[in-house]
């Protein structure tokens, strides 16, 4: 598999409205709650500062997405955050790396200095395990900061990464 990311295009939203929702539906990760139409995802796809679209470059098929925006405004407006989102079945195939590391390139490239995730959910093993690979910083624990699908509540790591 030869994975590729490109910005996004209105054409790929079916697609990109499938994968996030799923992740939204898990429960387990995003904050969001509600999913997106086809309407509303592209709005929210086409206003961030970068959306980024990882695909098969063999079947041209694709395969997960990332969102990347200022964290904050003004005197904070340096820091970016971002969120990730692979195919279901296709986790497992260093997609999310690809994904991690394509945003914090174009974070910098982008004038941004740090990005900064605010709700690593603390059961995520696989993503912490990522994040410590690639250099991020913890940031300490927010006891009972996400609300789990199932009701309860699971602890966060807010980590970041000087770009």
């Amino acid at each position: 598999m030869d994975i590729r990311i490109r910005q996004y295009s209105e054409s790929d939203v079916e697609e990109a409205v499938r994968i996030w929702n799923h992740i939204v539906e898990e429960g387990v990760a995003f904050p969001q709650m509600d999913t997106l139409t086809a309407e509303t995802g592209n709005q929210f796809f086409s206003e961030q500062s970068f959306t980024g679209i990882a695909y098969d470059a063999g079947s041209g098929s694709i395969v997960g997405l990332y969102i990347l925006h200022p964290n904050n405004v003004g005197r904070c407006g340096h820091i970016c955050n971002a969120s990730y989102a692979v195919r279901s079945d296709m986790r497992g195939h260093h997609i999310g790396e690809a994904l991690v590391t394509h945003c914090m390139e174009k974070g910098k490239e982008l004038g941004f200095g740090i990005l900064q995730f605010n709700a690593v959910v603390k059961s995520n093993a696989s993503v912490l395990h990522l994040y410590e690979k690639l250099g991020f910083t913890r940031l300490g624990v927010i006891p009972g900061g996400f609300l789990m699908k199932d009701g309860h509540y699971e602890d966060i790591i807010p980590h970041y990464h000087v770009l």
